[in-house]
């Protein structure tokens, strides 16, 4: 049995919708009443479990192999999953299959950076076998620009840095492989899209797929900061995305394409093209 984490979200839910359509028994993790009925109402085993209050998860892990962990990046996020880890260790969980990411370091000054490197150093030393996916930023963030794109701007502070920007659906696929199949215990694997673009390349083709013109905008780190506040982002997590990009993209810190998720998965990942087409109603005015 699979337990999946995070089966609200984005990839942990694109996973479990992965794992259904191959008939693989697999439980949700979920920290509200009414999200187990929603899942339990669509033919999927789902349990209660919170990260945030330890003891609810001895419940949730038992009978469990294989533990999908992954957790939104906030300033608890170690305490959660080593809390995670510590409980699958205690009630014997085989394998743990962790979402952690590709500029993670324990000296990095972009928070969930660090947070993953401490909660992957914990996982390597809880004696459990694990398997650790380390993708790069995700072509997902662009929606929360989708206002000014609407409106022909797309802003950010990262110079003419460049990034391996990936899917999120093509990190599911690559976690329900990896979760489904033997012999990727004491991997790390770092997860790309098929090529790196800086914000000039992807303004042009926001404006070639969405039908007018979207210009990049490289501002002080000051005012994007304003922006992330005002598109509701928290002070801390607008900190870190304007050190990240800032840093990190700007100052070309990034890696190049791994080609890792064709080679895992058989099937090459998403382009930014498809991406944007994908979501293109919501980019266009």
């Amino acid at each position: 049995m699979i337990l999946i984490s995070g089966a609200t979200g984005g990839i942990g839910g694109e996973i479990c919708r992965l794992l259904k359509e191959t008939g693989t028994p697999f439980r949700a993790l979920c920290r509200k009443g009414e999200q187990v009925q929603d899942f339990q109402k669509k033919g999927i085993d789902a349990i209660i479990g919170d990260f945030d209050r330890p003891e609810t998860l001895a419940s949730a892990l038992r009978g469990i192999e294989t533990m999908f962990l992954i957790t939104p990046p906030t300033p608890q996020q170690v305490d959660q999953e080593t809390a995670a880890i510590d409980a699958a260790q205690k009630v014997g969980v085989g394998r743990i299959v962790k979402i952690s990411a590709s500029d993670s370091n324990v000296l990095s000054p972009v928070p969930w950076a660090k947070s993953h490197a401490l909660i992957d150093h914990h996982l390597r030393a809880s004696g459990i076998n694990w398997t650790i996916l380390k993708p790069t930023a995700f072509m997902q963030n662009f929606l929360w620009f989708k206002d000014p794109i609407t409106k022909g701007f797309l802003p950010q502070v990262t110079g003419s840095g460049s990034v391996s920007w990936v899917d999120t659906r093509d990190v599911a696929r690559v976690a329900a492989t990896v979760l489904t199949q033997d012999g990727h215990e004491g991997a790390t694997y770092f997860l790309t899209g098929p090529e790196t673009i800086d914000m000039k390349e992807a303004s042009s083709r926001f404006s070639k797929a969405i039908g007018h013109k979207v210009r990049y905008l490289d501002l002080p780190s000051p005012l994007f900061w304003l922006i992330l506040r005002l598109t509701g982002n928290s002070n801390w997590m607008a900190k870190g995305l304007v050190v990240q990009f800032a840093d990190v993209v700007a100052g070309h810190h990034d890696i190049d394409p791994t080609f890792e998720i064709e080679r895992l998965t058989g099937k090459p990942p998403h382009t930014f093209g498809d991406f944007i087409q994908d979501h293109r109603k919501e980019f266009a005015r």
